[in-house]
């Protein structure tokens, strides 16, 4: 057990009487907790956001896929270092991803990389914007619409993320959000699908809910719908809705205190011969998910040593991501990549840590977390 662990989500009554209201009514599921947490978590990302809530990060990004009809023959380029769901979405529409090595400074894909993984078979572009540090959007955006090229930006740790002002997600065509338990809220699971498109919101709702021509609020028979297309079941249900709601009005709060430890544990980290990743440009503001220090040089091959010494002083470490996509037995045997075209990926992956910055710790945790790191380098120095 850690007494310092790397994530914990942040309930409070507050959140716990909003379930509570729920339980004690009769509306579990197509209810206006649903509804009211999409309307709020839009005006939090601004101007312009559509928004619908969802099972999962990964059925967001699933329905974005559907809804835009790809397909066998069609490739997506994506990160070789991401989530294997950022993937697994692609896979599941029967397109071919198409893995990119990430910058080493951010972990995040570049306008440079995707143009060079181009080919006439691309359709789309995955963008992850890697432990939610900002990806340069501006170069990135006007090369997708050059080459007519959907852009679906995976935001799933990137909840505050801002590039110029402009949060993430409301870039591209579509922005996908997970409310897993060490995210920046919670709902238990949970995702949500952003589109800047009215309709594409519209229509992915009812796909998300078995293609039906209406909700029960809209039906004027009981029981009385249409399917007029095919669809899935990737509703969110009323509780977890309710704790989206309490969730995101205290995330004012809790970004400021993320941004609070990243900073106090990087300027504690200097000199200590790790990089960390973080946004290069002043008008990319980092969400502050996690500190990602990559060890360099000698260092690399004692990651795993380090970190179990790291646990054992009693500090939660996690690792983004513990294989480059290319190197994970489904892809490599499936597709047969050469995990050598991915040496920042295999880096990041290999000779990286995850420190935790999460509102559940203050100033004293970061303290503690540096010196133990610093103290493991030293050890294998």
């Amino acid at each position: 057990m850690t007494d310092i662990p790397f994530g914990r989500p942040d309930i409070t009554d507050v959140d716990r009487a909003a379930v509570m209201r729920v339980l004690s009514g009769h509306i579990l599921t197509h209810g206006p907790e649903c509804k009211g947490f999409e309307t709020e978590f839009a005006a939090f990302l601004g101007a312009g956001a559509h928004c619908v809530s969802v099972s999962s990060c990964m059925a967001a990004l699933h329905l974005a896929y559907v809804e835009f009809k790809l397909g066998p023959g069609d490739e997506v380029i994506a990160p070789a270092c991401t989530h294997v769901a950022t993937v697994h979405a692609i896979e599941w529409v029967g397109a071919r991803p198409v893995l990119v090595d990430p910058d080493p400074a951010t972990g995040n894909l570049t306008a440079a990389g995707i143009e060079a993984a181009l080919t006439p078979r691309t359709r789309a572009v995955s963008l992850v914007h890697f432990v939610g540090i900002p990806a340069e959007m501006d170069e990135i955006v006007a090369l997708c619409e050059r080459h007519g090229l959907r852009l679906v930006e995976d935001c799933a740790i990137a909840i505050g993320a801002r590039y110029k002002g402009r949060h993430v997600g409301l870039f591209g065509d579509v922005g996908t959000f997970s409310f897993y338990p060490v995210k920046h809220i919670t709902t238990g699971e949970g995702g949500m699908f952003l589109s800047r498109h009215a309709e594409v919101a519209r229509t992915v709702a009812r796909l998300r809910a078995f293609g039906v021509d209406r909700t029960h609020s809209e039906r004027s028979i009981p029981g009385m719908y249409e399917v007029p297309s095919l669809g899935l079941n990737y509703r969110m249900s009323e509780m977890q809705a309710a704790l989206g709601r309490t969730q995101t009005a205290k995330l004012p709060a809790l970004l400021a205190a993320r941004r609070a430890n990243f900073e106090a544990l990087r300027a504690r980290l200097a000199g200590s011969g790790v990089r960390v990743l973080d946004s290069q440009t002043a008008h990319a503001v980092n969400s502050h998910y996690c500190l990602v220090a990559v060890l360099e040089g000698k260092l690399g091959p004692h990651r795993n040593a380090i970190i179990g010494e790291l646990n054992a002083a009693g500090i939660g470490t996690s690792i983004y991501y513990p294989q480059p996509v290319p190197r994970m037995k489904y892809y490599l045997d499936k597709y047969g990549y050469d995990a050598g075209k991915y040496p920042v990926a295999t880096e990041i992956s290999d000779c990286s840590i995850a420190l935790p910055v999460g509102p559940h710790l203050g100033g004293a945790e970061m303290e503690r977390i540096a010196a133990g790191l610093k103290a493991a380098i030293a050890s294998h120095s």
